[in-house]
């Protein structure tokens, strides 16, 4: 009994904390509306290109790491709780451990040898993913952001439009090192929208990118006014759209359907609706789309953006 004459034992409402605390964990773990074959990804979208699974690989690695190192220390918390409070070893003050060298280079050693593992699996995919000659792509679209949408100029010789993209003067903000490896001839045909444009077949806001299924989609990323990010959701890729800057990565999307995108920098009092939409097709459905275009009047190019900087230009010059 206690002091008070009372059977209600003190350990009882930390039992009831606790047990009310293991419920909420578990509807918080039951509620997100993920099913079982969610749970591997890890939050991660179904990956709909070749080279997604690389980054969902990356993700799952990352966390397993990250779990690991969360068991090990909530093990030692736990451990020092159960074993060595007050009220099992009666002693006020513990024995003190202190310039114990094994202990102290334990703990400096392995978060070293953690952090080297987890930046060595980065940098290696980075390369690989942002990589440009391991294989020639089959499509090229310069995407445009501004504010407060997104532009799409698809390079391609494409019947009924005239030019040739590499000397298209909308396209200067361009450097040659992407410029050679434009199709001879090519005058194109684009796509802009606003932030009121909608997906006829979805009506999700922002206009349509429209890109062929199975074929390798290099994306040349340029700006007209302040840094912007490209981000397809199921694609696990994004990447800055940086003005006086032209970035560039390549995908092959292996899934047709409607998917989202958005910019994934902070640009301003819009940002929140500069959407976009990505539809991947055959690559039947892709050249009439292209066609469709051009019947539209919608020939040649957009502006692309700011040229790049006398610096940046020197940089790329002596990496070529």
């Amino acid at each position: 009994m206690s002091p008070n004459g009372s059977d209600r034992s003190p350990r009882r409402p930390m039992r009831r904390k606790l047990l009310q605390a293991l419920t909420a964990g578990l509807v918080l773990a039951t509620a997100t509306g993920c099913t079982y074959k969610d749970f591997p990804r890890l939050g991660m979208p179904t990956p709909t290109t070749e080279e997604a699974p690389r980054i969902l690989s990356l993700w799952q690695g990352s966390w397993a790491a990250a779990l690991a190192v969360g068991v090990l220390v909530w093990g030692l918390i736990l451990w020092s709780a159960l074993f060595h409070r007050r009220s099992r070893t009666k002693v006020e003050v513990p024995t003190q451990t202190r310039y114990n060298m094994p202990i102290e280079a334990l703990y400096t050693v392995v978060p070293i040898i953690i952090i080297s593992v987890l930046f060595y699996f980065t940098a290696r995919d980075e390369s690989k993913l942002l990589s440009l000659t391991d294989k020639k792509p089959d499509v090229t679209v310069n995407v445009v952001g501004f504010q407060w949408s997104w532009g799409f100029n698809y390079v391609e010789n494409v019947p009924g439009s005239t030019g040739d993209a590499k000397t298209d003067k909308n396209l200067d903000a361009i450097p040659d090192r992407f410029k050679k490896e434009f199709p001879a001839n090519a005058g194109g045909v684009y796509d802009v929208g606003t932030p009121g444009t909608r997906n006829p077949q979805t009506n999700n806001p922002g206009p349509t990118l429209w890109l062929p299924k199975g074929k390798t989609v290099r994306f040349v990323l340029t700006s007209r006014d302040v840094i912007h990010s490209f981000w397809v959701v199921p694609f696990l890729m994004k990447q800055d759209v940086i003005p006086g800057h032209t970035n560039a990565f390549q995908v092959t999307p292996n899934k047709e359907g409607t998917f989202l995108g958005k910019c994934a920098e902070l640009c301003g009092v819009d940002h929140s609706r500069m959407l976009f939409n990505v539809k991947v097709v055959s690559p039947e459905r892709y050249a009439q789309h292209l066609k469709d275009l051009a019947k539209k009047g919608q020939t040649g190019y957009i502006p692309a953006g700011i040229a790049q900087t006398s610096h940046e230009k020197n940089r790329e010059t002596n990496n070529l």
